[in-house]
């Protein structure tokens, strides 16, 4: 008999528990939050809203200030730095400290700033804030440190530019004036020192007041009393004489030795009237008086027409010799400067160019030249030439590609009228940066463009653009609604860079397919129109049986051709017949859906194209140019519909003499065989087949639009009909395909007020072959029934955008929700009956649908707004055959469902490695004329099974990448276990997210919209970075509207503001490769960003040099005679005059000192060194406090020793007599 012990019992316990499977390799995530950095890199695009300008004359160096406190210095191609003032701010002037890498600028809080830009990039030094007086205007002598600055009150005040301490040197208005003057003379509009005579100061104020300040005396010199305000003032070079601009568009000539009246007074621009008397014009803005070395003058000025047109162009006029010449501009000027040779006061000007800063444009005009042509800009300042819509950030792409998008832009772009000398504005020193990869930018536009930019290298160059809008006629009509949107503007962009296909999708409704040809061609654009009508028929009298005709599938539309914009309501047309296509992207497909597009793919490999709309999802086969799949997002769910569709109320009855075509369904032309089991019965649980009321249904009317063909045969009531499947012999290449006549069980479902909204862990995964989706009844209604019954009176059009915009509405209220299904209650039943289910995200992947599948298969992802993942299978024929067999898409019904809409979707490896997509390589065609490749597959680091972490079994081989607005999920592949979940914002929502490439990893990167930048590890999605990065608000220009959206939001007690609609913001923003990002700033400008650590540290590499040492040219020389009769230029001591000796300090409540960051380090330094101080005397102190304690010690052992003596004396003396002593 076996003896039991205490060991053998232990033993038996290890036995019996079972041992977890060692893996057989962990995934080792390389990325660690060290290798991340946010920074914002490179600004390209015309500063937005400019307001002043100035110009370096010997650094050659531009630079321009705008109205929210922007900076942008400019020089030759590649040095571009952009600053930013703290606060919202506007500039209101710049002064260059002319050769010595420095600028002052006045900002209208009343502060002047002194920038610092020797180095690479520009820092604030100092920062002076007037407490009492408004800033109007500055002034800055050349090679002076005091800096004049007026104020709004009329006062002058001087600014030591060293310490930027303010002086006690001030002029007074009222000290300026005359005494018999009873008014003050307004604000100061103009300071200059006298080129001749630096201790002379021209002030000039508003109301046409002109004071010549005699500095060293402390008086006025002169005085001037124009009739007109007063606009601008200019030196002549001689000192004698200065111009003068009014608001009456006169011209004012004024001789300092005569006092009272102007020398001269002109109207260049007034014409004499009958009357005799000149018509009136407008203000002459600025005006600028220089003179060439060969005797002749400018005077250029802007502004002063006549007001006899209404609207005339904004304009530049150059008055030389005797000549005029008037350069309209686009848009309105705000300021000029002109550039000239020698940058001293007193010596021959010499002009050479203008710089003109438009509203909207940087414009620099040939002084030199015949015609004064303009020098073409190697900055990008076009970005912004049509409103953008959408931006794409491609780096890393193939390196042929910007070659050739180059090659077709140059020859179809030929830009002439320019001027043939180099760029005037030569400053700063650039070279080009090693780069190992390509990046290109993609914009799209609102009139239907899009331009394709080199971002190589921090620099931004045009190669290409093409415009969309001349695949359709010239709409005839305006919206007919009223909406002024324009039709043709690029909502999204998807590019294959291997296969050189371009699909877009504009805002009217439509998706356009672009072939990359480097020959001009001439061909038809084929037309797909592609109606997705899901309705929820509550009463219908076609027989669910009925076998509908095939007739029309995929028909190619040759008719009108002709549709109404999905967001705009403007009829538009494709151009019909054979079209001459330029070199580059041409037109192949266009395919045309009622409702807005809200997602785009393209998989050139599959020879597929697949778009979402706000009510479902659409696959094109690219090579076919046929219609795969049309289909609600109801339908994408099979019999797995997690959602309660409300039903459609009762109707009456039609007439027994209805139209016998009113059943047909709109999806039939596109080869969609749909059957629906439709029942009137209240009672949402009976069966279907034992109904007894059916009732017709007017469809024709609803629809007349589309071509409906219907072919009625018999068929089973229990057998139902795909929406997904293309022709049976196609369908029969695949061996997951199924036939259209397969059995399947009718399914209905209860209309329960609540639903469970989360996915059953024990949902079952489909073990066998995809089936069609079983016959249910739909619950959902795409519009009221007030709209259906306007459908069914001819006499009144209805256009689809009105739900349409609702239905985008509630999108925007549900980024705010984090919850699976939103609320029923009766006060949303009105939205809630219009609301539709949006496809947002799609994805192509060779991935596994079943748990068994030994292998890939090409599959087709859809992410949808109310956050469930659902996948349809897709049977691409083999190459041979692909040409003459379609390929054929079978359902397969909901894998996931997270909280929030879908935003990406990727693949990694079971290494953790990102799954490149499939693509067709680009060939061309007039070179080789076979047969492209049909499945050219990119280097995948696929590893063999068995490789899993955690949860995953031996026999997953992928993990999928799902991230939506609240949460990030990974699962693994065939198995469907959710390995990793990352819950990323709980009130807030996700804007942009994206799975990127970074240091030979990938990584899950979210901008939220609380402002953060948020970057996961993958596959683990633990958090690598969390930094605060911009603010939602300030992208909100975008869709800034007045109002609220819809007054139906006062429902909810909410005004909900356009700015938390984000889907505008997230069509703008992008991340990519590398760690490289880019947003729209402003209506004008991209800015760059990077996550990447090791980007930001060589940033510094890739920057041009601002400052360059130069000499100064010489000053001019002084003639003898003007030497003898002191006629030459005269030098003034301002130290002697405003420094504190002469001048005394400045009361300290004027103004307040912010030191910049040198200052602060001053101040730092110094501080330190007194705590050193501090610190040093504190030790010393401790040191001296122990030697006195050790003499303390000392003293008292010897105290107590004599103390112990003396006792001991006296004890041996004590009973002793004197005589015994």
């Amino acid at each position: 008999m076996k003896k039991f012990t205490f060991k053998g019992v232990l033993d038996g316990l290890r036995s019996s528990v079972s041992q977890q499977p060692r893996n057989d390799q962990e995934i080792v995530e390389t990325l660690r939050p060290e290798n991340f950095q946010v920074a914002k890199t490179f600004r390209h695009g015309f500063p937005n809203q400019p307001t002043a300008v100035a110009f370096d004359p010997i650094q050659r160096l531009l630079a321009i200030g705008s109205k929210n406190g922007s900076l942008r210095i400019l020089g030759r191609f590649g040095v571009d730095c952009h600053v930013f003032h703290e606060g919202e701010v506007g500039i209101i002037q710049i002064v260059f400290l002319v050769n010595e890498g420095a600028l002052i600028t006045a900002t209208t809080d009343d502060s002047v700033h002194l920038w610092n830009f020797r180095q690479k990039r520009p820092d604030l030094v100092h920062s002076l804030q007037f407490q009492r007086e408004r800033i109007t205007c500055i002034h800055l002598p050349l090679h002076s440190k005091w800096l004049y600055v007026g104020s709004e009150r009329g006062n002058i005040h001087v600014v030591n530019i060293e310490s930027f301490q303010l002086s006690g040197y001030v002029i007074n208005w009222n000290k300026a004036i005359e005494v018999s003057r009873k008014t003050h003379p307004g604000a100061v509009v103009h300071l200059s020192d006298n080129p001749l005579d630096s201790s002379k100061l021209l002030i000039a104020f508003e109301s046409g007041q002109l004071v010549l300040w005699d500095l060293r005396m402390k008086v006025a010199e002169a005085r001037w009393q124009s009739s007109e305000p007063l606009k601008s003032v200019i030196w002549h070079h001689d000192g004698k004489q200065f111009m003068t601009s009014h608001t009456d568009g006169t011209l004012q000539t004024w001789n300092i030795r005569q006092f009272g009246k102007p020398v001269n007074i002109l109207q260049p621009h007034a014409k004499i009237g009958k009357d005799g008397k000149p018509e009136s014009c407008k203000a002459i803005q600025k005006v600028e008086w220089k003179a060439a070395r060969s005797g002749e003058t400018f005077v250029i000025f802007c502004g002063g027409l006549t007001y006899d047109k209404a609207g005339r162009s904004p304009s530049i006029t150059i008055m030389h010799g005797k000549a005029t010449t008037v350069l309209e501009m686009e848009h309105n000027v705000i300021d000029f400067i002109t550039l000239c040779e020698s940058p001293y006061a007193s010596d021959i000007p010499e002009p050479y160019a203008i710089v003109v800063v438009l509203q909207n444009d940087l414009v620099v005009i040939d002084l030199l030249s015949p015609g004064f042509p303009c020098f073409e800009s190697p900055h990008p300042m076009d970005v912004h030439e049509c409103p953008v819509t959408c931006c794409t950030y491609l780096a890393d792409c193939p390196s042929d590609l910007i070659p050739a998008f180059y090659s077709i832009g140059s020859r179809s772009s030929k830009r002439t009228g320019f001027s043939d000398k180099e760029w005037p504005l030569a400053g700063g020193e650039w070279t080009t940066p090693p780069c190992s990869y390509s990046e290109i930018i993609i914009t799209g536009h609102a009139d239907g463009s899009i331009k394709f930019w080199d971002a190589s290298c921090g620099t931004l160059q045009v190669l290409y653009k093409v415009k969309t809008n001349k695949v359709f006629e010239r709409p005839q009509s305006k919206s007919q609604d009223g909406n002024d949107d324009d039709p043709f503007a690029i909502q999204l962009l998807s590019l294959c860079p291997e296969s050189r296909k371009l699909c877009i999708a504009g805002a009217a409704g439509y998706v356009i397919l672009f072939k990359f040809k480097k020959q001009e061609s001439s061909s038809e654009t084929a037309v797909l129109d592609i109606p997705i009508v899901y309705e929820a028929f509550d009463e219908l009298e076609c027989s669910p049986e009925t076998d509908y005709s095939r007739s029309n599938l995929n028909k190619i539309d040759s008719g009108d051709n002709k549709i109404f914009g999905a967001d705009t309501g403007t009829p538009i047309k494709v151009k019909p017949g054979l079209q001459k296509k330029p070199p580059g992207f041409q037109a192949t497909l266009v395919c045309i859906s009622p409702a807005p597009i809200t997602s785009l793919g393209i998989n050139s490999s599959y020879g597929l194209m697949a778009y979402g709309t706000d009510t479902g999802a659409v696959v094109v086969d690219i090579v076919h140019k046929i219609c795969l799949l049309n289909v609600a997002t109801p339908d994408l769910y099979g019999g797995a519909d997690p959602y309660q569709r409300v039903p459609k109320s009762p109707k009456r009855s039609q007439p027994p003499d209805s139209d016998p075509d009113r059943c047909r369904s709109p999806s039939i032309d596109q080869g969609v065989e749909v059957e629906e089991n439709i029942s009137g019965n209240t009672s949402p649980h009976e069966d279907a087949e034992t109904e007894p009321r059916r009732r017709k249904f007017n469809l024709k009317k609803q629809l007349s639009r589309v071509d409906l063909k219907l072919k009625f045969q018999p068929r089973n009531n229990k057998r139902s009909c795909s929406v997904f499947y293309a022709e049976k012999d196609s369908a029969d290449e695949s061996p997951t395909s199924l036939s259209p006549d397969d059995d399947m069980p009718t399914i209905k479902e209860p209309e329960t007020d609540e639903k469970p909204a989360v996915r059953p862990s024990d949902l079952a995964l489909f073990e066998e072959r995809p089936i069609p989706p079983p016959r249910r009844e739909k619950k959902d209604k795409e519009m009221p029934k007030r709209d259906t019954r306007l459908l069914s009176v001819p006499n009144i059009k209805y256009h689809p955008r009105i739900n349409q915009g609702r239905s985008a509405m509630i999108r925007k209220i549900n980024k705010l929700d984090s919850s699976f299904s939103r609320s029923r209650s009766s006060s949303m039943s009105s939205l809630e009956n219009i609301s539709s289910e949006a496809v947002q995200c799609i994805t192509f992947a060779d991935s596994y649908t079943k748990k068994s599948d030994p292998s890939t298969f090409p599959t087709l992802w859809f992410g949808t707004s109310l956050g469930s993942v659902l996948t349809v299978m897709l049977n691409v024929p083999s190459s041979d055959i692909r040409l003459t067999h379609p390929v054929a898409v079978g359902p397969f019904g909901t894998m996931f469902r997270l909280k929030g809409s879908i935003l990406t979707m990727s693949f990694l490896d079971c290494n953790g490695a990102l799954i490149p997509y499939t693509f067709e390589s680009w060939k061309d065609e007039s070179k080789e004329k076979q047969s492209r490749s049909s499945r050219a597959n990119s280097n995948s680091r696929m590893s063999p099974p068995g490789t899993a972490i955690g949860e995953v079994s031996s026999c997953d081989r992928q993990f999928v990448v799902i991230v939506s607005e609240k949460q990030a999920i990974v699962a693994a592949l065939p198995s469907h276990n959710i390995v990793y979940k990352q819950q990323i914002t709980e009130t807030d929502f996700v804007v942009k997210a994206e799975i990127i490439s970074l240091k030979e990893s990938v990584c899950l990167v979210c901008y939220i919209s609380n402002g953060h930048i948020v970057a996961y590890s993958l596959p683990s999605l633990r958090t690598l970075i969390d930094t605060d990065f911009l603010p939602l608000a300030d992208l909100s220009f975008q869709t800034r509207k007045p109002g609220i959206v819809d007054p139906m939001l006062s429902i909810w007690g909410q005004q909900m503001f356009v700015n938390e609609d984000t889907d505008q913001i997230a069509r703008t923003f992008s991340f990519s490769n590398h760690g490289n990002g880019l947003y729209l700033c402003s209506p004008t400008e991209i800015q760059k960003f990077s996550v990447s650590a090791d980007f930001c540290s060589s940033l510094s590499e890739m920057v041009g040099e601002l400052f360059l040492p130069h000499d100064m040219p010489e000053p001019p020389k002084e003639s003898f005679f003007k030497g003898l009769f002191g006629g030459g230029a005269r030098s003034l001591d301002r130290e002697e005059l405003f420094g504190e000796a002469s001048s005394g300090k400045a009361s300290r409540t004027i103004a307040k000192h912010i030191p910049g960051i040198a200052g602060l380090d001053s101040n730092s330094q110094k501080a330190c060194g007194e705590i050193a101080k501090a610190h040093q005397m504190v030790v010393e102190r401790g040191e001296k406090l122990s030697q006195l304690e050790e003499r303390t010690a000392r003293m008292m052992n010897e105290a107590e020793t004599f103390q112990s003596s003396a006792h001991g004396l006296m004890l041996k003396y004590k009973d002793k007599k004197w005589y015994q002593i």
